[in-house]
């Protein structure tokens, strides 16, 4: 595996990107890592589907505390679309609802995928695990029982598609947090008028993860105590996206206490609630956000990852 980021010290946990197998559930792994690192603070974001496959980012002790705080990332997937059926779940693993033997021509359906690109509404499935009311739709969904769903704004930066069979197609999606992969599938389908479902689902990235990095649990199962603490990241790799400030030892001192640092003083101008990584001379301490008081704007600590 490669990783040329900064390893952390045993003693403060960090971030694990595993290559989640199928048939798993995202809570299947977040167990299997706490029994490998002997530790119940384990947390995950990004949840993928027991079907699908690939990057799941783990939170490993201090670093399950930042879930919170994170920024909304990009998502890379590759999927395989299937074309000529509806299901309950909108992907092969439901009951099949309907069929259709009207399958498009290669040409249709590439024209049909490149018109999803773009900023737009989505309504999530009822096979999810988004709440409502308190309930996770995927359990009333379990019951038989339907809620309206409010779309949401998500966005198709790329999407591609290629020919495996006449009914088959293998998609390329680069897209915003929150974008359901089965959901689009079943949406190219009834834009074509013969349906569709997600066949396969594996995600290549989430935000600064790729499965280049990622470990299996087979591997971490295998290793040392020793390795698999150096297969953890620090903290701060969760931030990459954030602006960095090096405070000098009197404003850190401030920061460490939860005191807002005005950013006049630091001679910053970062706009409203942009989050930034803080860091003294010992490194990465916390994660501020920018704030207003009266006139002025400052950089206020909002959660720290120093032991």
């Amino acid at each position: 595996m490669k990783n040329s980021q900064q390893r952390i010290a045993p003693v403060t946990g960090g971030v694990l990107t595993v290559d989640k197998p199928s048939g798993m559930t995202s809570h299947d792994v977040v167990n299997a890592v706490r029994r490998l690192y002997q530790t119940k603070k384990v947390g995950h974001t990004g949840t993928l589907d027991p079907m699908a496959t690939g990057v799941l980012c783990v939170l490993v002790e201090r670093a399950a505390k930042a879930a919170e705080y994170l920024v909304s990332d990009e998502k890379i997937y590759e999927a395989t679309l299937r074309l000529g059926i509806k299901t309950t779940t909108d992907d092969t693993e439901g009951e099949i609802t309907a069929k259709s033997d009207n399958i498009p021509s290669e040409d249709e359906v590439l024209s049909a995928v490149a018109e999803f690109i773009g900023k737009q509404k989505q309504i999530p499935p009822m096979y999810s695990a988004l709440k409502k009311d308190g309930v996770k739709l995927i359990d009333l969904a379990r019951r038989g029982i339907e809620v309206e769903r409010e779309a949401r704004d998500i966005e198709i930066f790329s999407v591609s598609a290629a020919k495996i069979n006449e009914t088959d197609y293998s998609l390329s999606v680069h897209c915003s947090k929150g974008t359901y992969i089965r959901t689009l599938c079943a949406d190219i389908g009834e834009k074509l008028g013969c349906h569709g479902a997600m066949a396969s689902l594996r995600r290549i990235k989430s935000g600064s993860f790729s499965i280049e990095n990622a470990v299996t649990l087979e591997q971490l199962a295998s290793a040392t105590k020793e390795e698999r603490v150096g297969l953890l990241l620090p903290c701060e790799a969760l931030f990459e996206g954030c602006e960095a400030v090096k405070l000098n030892d009197f404003f850190a001192r401030l920061a460490h206490s939860g005191n807002e640092i005005y950013q006049e003083k630091i001679h910053t101008d970062f706009e409203l609630g942009k989050r930034i990584r803080l860091y003294d001379k010992d490194g990465f301490f916390a994660l501020g956000e920018v704030m207003r008081y009266s006139e002025r704007t400052a950089i206020k600590p909002v959660k720290f990852f120093n032991i």
